[in-house]
């Protein structure tokens, strides 16, 4: 049996749903939460419904009304019919529902009042489906539970985890040219820097920029593995080339594939403010500023 390792409630208007994240991963809803928030009741109507209910169907109350069976699919019914069995941290046992089932279980109730199927003493109830859908609209209900839980934190580590998993080698690779000349004929043009091959000089802050323009839209977290694997050892520089720490399936090839992509918003680019708006634009990271687009080009 599954255990609840993150608990917690959400909050929709007056209208509070108890949640878990279990050690499986999956999110529920307390069955009874979901009962009480849509303001059904686990009355005697209910178990006579159950015990004749056609092919063994073991609805929920709140989904069990007999008015409401025209409008739930057949799909929802087989999600519905097994309710989730897990352990609570203090050892009691729960029923739950599949958190992402809830807006679906909503919209029943909301086609039964749209076809005047409902009886009055179930109005109340498609009003609390209205409302919570409505909240729901703005927020996931996954994200609604790992926020209530508290799982979010872990959720993102395990997300951290995955993506440098994918990016990040275990092992040093060889070096291999990953950045075209063109690379850097573009950049020393759009900063005003002379150029000449074979093998210009390089100022320090080619490196900086190369972090801000590459590395930095790679996923989050990974140019901050890429420093600690590749510290800086003396006089500002670092003993390997970053995407040495790459990985040759996911994390060159998504490199490789923005550095293309880079050098032609340079190429198109008259000048270096110019290429940053065009480049938040195409590959934006949290904190960037957006302009409107509608500026025309300072360096003209």
């Amino acid at each position: 049996m599954p255990q609840a390792t993150h608990s917690g409630k959400i909050v929709i208007g007056d209208l509070v749903l108890p949640c878990a994240v279990l050690d499986n991963g999956m999110r529920v809803l307390s069955e009874r939460g979901v009962t009480k928030a849509l303001g059904g009741k686990r009355g005697g109507s209910h178990w006579k419904r159950k015990s004749k209910s056609p092919n063994g169907t073991n609805l929920p109350v709140y989904i069990s009304a007999g008015s409401l069976t025209p409008f739930i699919p057949s799909s929802l019914v087989l999600a519905l019919s097994q309710p989730i069995r897990y352990r609570y941290r203090n050892g009691k046992i729960g029923n739950g529902v599949v958190a992402t089932l809830l807006p679906e279980v909503c919209d029943v109730w909301l086609k039964a009042r749209r076809a005047d199927a409902l009886h009055r003493t179930q109005h109340h109830i498609a009003a609390n489906a209205e409302i919570l859908i409505l909240g729901l609209a703005n927020v996931g209900i996954v994200a609604l539970v790992d926020e209530a839980t508290g799982y979010q934190e872990v959720r993102d580590r395990n997300e951290l985890h995955r993506i440098l998993e994918a990016y990040i080698s275990k092992e040093l690779l060889p070096w291999a040219k990953r950045f075209p000349d063109e690379f850097y004929q573009q950049l020393f043009r759009l900063r005003g820097w002379e150029y000449s091959p074979p093998q210009p000089k390089r100022p320090k802050l080619v490196g900086k920029l190369t972090n801000e323009i590459v590395y930095q839209k790679l996923p989050p977290g990974v140019l901050r593995e890429l420093r600690n694997r590749n510290p800086v050892i003396k006089n500002g520089w670092r003993q390997h080339k970053h995407h040495q720490f790459l990985t040759e399936d996911i994390g060159n090839p998504h490199l490789e594939k923005h550095i293309v992509a880079v050098t032609a918003l340079m190429r198109a680019a008259r000048g270096w403010a110019t290429f940053k708006r065009l480049l938040t634009r195409a590959f934006p990271t949290h904190g960037d500023q957006y302009d409107l687009g509608l500026e025309f080009d300072d360096e003209d």
